[in-house]
């Protein structure tokens, strides 16, 4: 018995050494630092209370990986693109010994295999559009642990042990519906046309939506389809729901935006208030049928949100002050200001995304490098 309780008593001792060397080696992992940002034109903190990291200086070049989950519209493909254009600038590449990018669908257990696969080999940072910002707690520690750079963006994760880039995607939804209750003054019944189930830009958007229509003192009946960003889904989901549910007074979209319009079209239902993404085919639709009487607002982001994160990640793995969520700015345009060559670019394709620059962070990459970029994953 005495001997079974030695060893019990060993085993309880072993395990709190290990648990205080575990949080040893993650405490390590970054420090708390104080302000500002090595870059504060780009990295601008997300609030006041912001807090800014410090992550040990590494040797370069780096191994940076890319986890996407939903791949299939024209916003992901173009910022896979645009992530390797950017990684081919001669600047970048001098930086960077391997990129490697991967898409795993919808698959939220999908993606956290490929995040845990990236960590078991040792690459330096791990760039992430996550397909949830809750369910990935596990994965995010055992970066932090191994010291490895994790940067979210676009959908970030809902911790302080990873660094998050993004747009104010709340911000966004709150934009359009102000814009649709500026021009439906009598209120009336809208179609929302949401993004990808359970992802942060969707709920945030969605959110922003809900929030500043319930607070305009109008009456509102929404209805929701899911068009998952995507022409053709939000093509079919929009016919389901004029058929149902129609007609409607307003429209709020996500993007699928020209599939919208679309479906406005064969089912002949008059043309409404539409606030929409940046995709240039929507805008190119703006500017054609606005004489017929489709008013547009066209807010969002471009993916070249990508290069940001891959940029500070990089910052990060050199020592430098980075904060912990970071704001970029939001383009936005609308009726009757849609001009070509500025707004909206004729003789680029309709899934391209426009304002898909951030020259606060020396990232203008254009549309020839992003386009001549192979569809597949690296």
């Amino acid at each position: 018995m005495a001997k079974k309780k030695r060893s019990r008593t060993l085993f309880m001792v072993l395990g709190v050494i290990g648990l205080m060397t575990s949080s040893a080696m993650t405490a390590q992992a970054f420090d708390t630092v104080s302000g500002p940002s090595s870059d504060p034109d780009c990295m601008v903190p997300w609030s006041p209370s912001t807090q800014f990291l410090r992550y040990p200086e590494k040797p370069g070049p780096y191994r940076i990986a890319l986890s996407n989950g939903y791949a299939a519209n024209d916003w992901r493909k173009q910022m896979l693109k645009t992530a390797k254009a950017y990684v081919a600038q001669p600047d970048v590449a001098a930086q960077i010994g391997e990129f490697k990018a991967v898409s795993t669908g919808e698959d939220v257990e999908a993606q956290i295999a490929a995040i845990n696969a990236f960590i078991d080999a040792g690459y330096d940072a791990i760039v992430v559009d996550a397909e949830n910002p809750t369910a990935f707690a596990p994965v995010i520690a055992r970066a932090k642990q191994a010291g490895i750079v994790l940067v979210a963006f676009d959908n970030t994760l809902d911790t302080q042990d990873a660094i998050n880039v993004d747009v104010d995607q709340k911000g966004i939804g709150k934009l359009t519906a102000e814009w649709l209750i500026r021009n439906l003054p009598d209120g009336g019944t809208l179609l929302e046309v949401r993004g990808v189930e359970g992802t942060s830009v969707d709920s945030d958007r969605h959110e922003g939506v809900r929030e500043t229509l319930a607070a305009s003192s109008k009456t509102w009946k929404v209805i929701e389809a899911t068009g998952k960003w995507n022409d053709a889904v939000a093509k079919q989901a929009t016919t389901t729901a004029i058929a149902a549910h129609g007609p409607f007074d307003g429209i709020i979209s996500q993007a699928g935006d020209s599939g919208v319009i679309a479906a406005l079209m064969e089912a002949k239902h008059p043309f409404v208030p539409m606030a929409g993404e940046t995709e240039n085919g929507f805008r190119k639709l703006c500017a054609t049928y606005a004489k017929d009487g489709l008013k547009c607002m066209s807010a969002g982001t471009g993916p070249a949100q990508v290069a940001v994160a891959i940029k500070v990640a990089l910052a990060a793995l050199q020592g430098k002050t980075v904060p912990q969520a970071i704001k970029l700015p939001t383009t936005a345009v609308q009726h009757p200001d849609f001009k070509a060559g500025r707004d909206f670019y004729p003789d680029q394709p309709d899934g391209f995304f426009v304002g898909n620059a951030f020259p606060s962070c020396g990232i203008d990459i254009s549309v020839k490098e992003i386009m001549q970029q192979p569809d597949e994953s690296p």
